[in-house]
């Protein structure tokens, strides 16, 4: 049965993973703006067309392509083009059945019309930029279209029908032809993206151009910022195969970075780490770990990697047999990236993964003991260049809360003045930016700390900090007054 502490700081110990993306969130900001300015063309275009009545200007087709189609326009960008208007249609498909829950007939009709010219938007957008007549994506087409034009038609008869028992019955039909419509329409979605993610793949595992691949693999990033769901088909569609290929050919040594980046996000699912383990990725991110010719950014980017693969919220660990033999090497190799990181990112990296590692072997932080990784991680929270944020504050004291479980290890903190720190940490709010997470973890280091050495902590702080429920000196702390301190 788990103790308090336990319980109550594992709780926490998702922002392992998460710090990695929100340290990033920058990169990824869109300018709300621009952004609106892009859907609000989607959103003409669909108007145009409800006039139109879905019909082209031109019947000729070739000339009509040639105008849809930039002579710019990449995969990377038809993706997220389709990606846009299919969000608009799941949109447009959810407001058709709440509307329908509260009967609001002509709301239902307007917006199943929104959604058909949406559908045919879409189609045709398609069309544009795979010039693939064979695709199978196009099978989806017809009964894709005829099952939208049925639930126009039917929600356009139910604006002129006041009996609520006929009603009744219409609002089961409509019901079960909105559901086949978002069925279909799922079906040609998911298709259609791994078509074009295999396109994607292809690129990076055929091509010689340094800047081919390049683009490839910076469009395979940016589709994994779209969620799991595409991450799963990047894996299932080789992309984790092709990246660590990448990242094993010194001619591409400029690209391991943004192959290993991508593959971190790939990780957030089980697929990911499935294939990372088929082509024995553990020891390919051991190599670029302990080689320190490589450069900074591409270690770094591994320890993202390692950091994912070994979240304590991953519930696949067939890979850990593989980590485990490289243990050492990569405990070893993240100490040396905390103590010479040159950013906060670089540190927050490799600290996280030392902190993920921490939580399912004991023996790691034996391993970390010898390596003396108490006194780097204590002198660097000194250092603000490299623990710059309150993520990367939760990652050092989760290691040392691991650690302390090590009676060896808690004596090694106390000798480095880690108690002070971390009591501090405790007591201001704006030492720990005000993280909740970091004072859990405070708080269960020191209660670690205590059981081994109960002498080195101050009665008054022992009082507070020690002495009462976990979850009561959380709370004490959180209404401490700067002037406490």
């Amino acid at each position: 049965m788990k103790t308090e502490i336990e319980m109550a700081y594992q709780g926490g110990s998702h922002l392992n993973s998460l710090a990695i993306s929100v340290q990033r969130m920058h990169l990824m900001q869109v300018d709300s703006v621009q952004r609106w300015m892009e859907d609000l063309r989607l959103m003409t275009e669909c108007e145009c067309m409800c006039i139109l009545q879905s019909k082209p200007i031109s019947i000729d087709d070739d000339l009509n392509s040639d105008i849809l189609l930039p002579p710019h326009q990449t995969v990377r960008d038809n993706l997220q083009a389709l990606l846009k208007r299919a969000w608009i249609i799941s949109t447009e498909l959810t407001k058709i059945l709440q509307k329908l829950e509260n009967n609001r007939w002509q709301k239902v009709h307007s917006t199943a019309v929104r959604a058909n010219c949406h559908m045919r938007l879409l189609i045709n957008e398609y069309k544009t930029f795979t010039r693939n007549s064979a695709s199978e994506v196009h099978q989806y087409e017809k009964p894709l279209m005829e099952k939208c034009a049925e639930l126009t038609t039917m929600t356009e008869r139910c604006t002129h029908i006041n009996e609520e028992q006929t009603l009744s019955t219409m609002k089961a039909s409509i019901s079960e032809t909105l559901s086949c419509v978002g069925q279909l329409f799922s079906q040609m979605i998911e298709l259609a993206l791994s078509q074009e993610i295999q396109a994607l793949v292809r690129e990076t595992d055929t091509s010689d151009n340094i800047y081919s691949i390049g683009a490839a693999m910076s469009g395979l990033f940016s589709l994994t910022q779209e969620g799991p769901h595409l991450c799963h088909i990047i894996a299932k569609e080789g992309g984790v195969v092709s990246l660590f290929k990448i990242c094993r050919q010194d001619r591409f040594r400029c690209l391991y970075a943004p192959a290993l980046r991508t593959l971190a996000s790939i990780c957030c699912v089980e697929e990911g780490i499935n294939q990372l383990e088929k082509v024995d990725g553990i020891l390919c991110l051991t190599d670029i770990l302990t080689d320190e010719t490589n450069s900074e950014s591409s270690r770094a980017e591994a320890a993202a990697v390692v950091a994912q693969i070994t979240s304590p919220h991953v519930t696949c660990t067939q890979h850990l047999g593989s980590f485990l033999e490289n243990m050492e090497e990569i405990l070893a190799a993240l100490s040396k990236l905390c103590q010479f990181a040159s950013s906060g990112e670089v540190f927050l990296l490799a600290s996280a993964a030392l902190a993920n590692i921490t939580f399912f072997d004991t023996m790691a932080c034996e391993v970390l003991l010898q390596l003396n990784a108490a006194q780097i991680l204590i002198n660097a929270c000194h250092d603000r260049m490299r623990v710059d944020t309150p993520y990367s504050k939760d990652q050092v004291v989760t290691i040392l809360a691991n650690m302390a479980v090590v009676d060896q290890c808690a004596s090694e903190i106390i000798q480095e003045n880690g108690i002070p720190r971390l009591i501090e940490l405790c007591k201001s709010p704006t030492e720990r930016n005000n993280s909740d997470s970091v004072l859990v973890a405070c708080l269960a280091a020191l209660r670690r700390i205590a059981a081994t050495c109960p002498d080195c902590i101050g009665d008054s702080d022992y009082q507070r900090l020690i002495k009462p429920r976990l979850v009561d000196s959380f709370l004490l702390c959180t209404n401490m007054e700067e002037s406490f301190v």
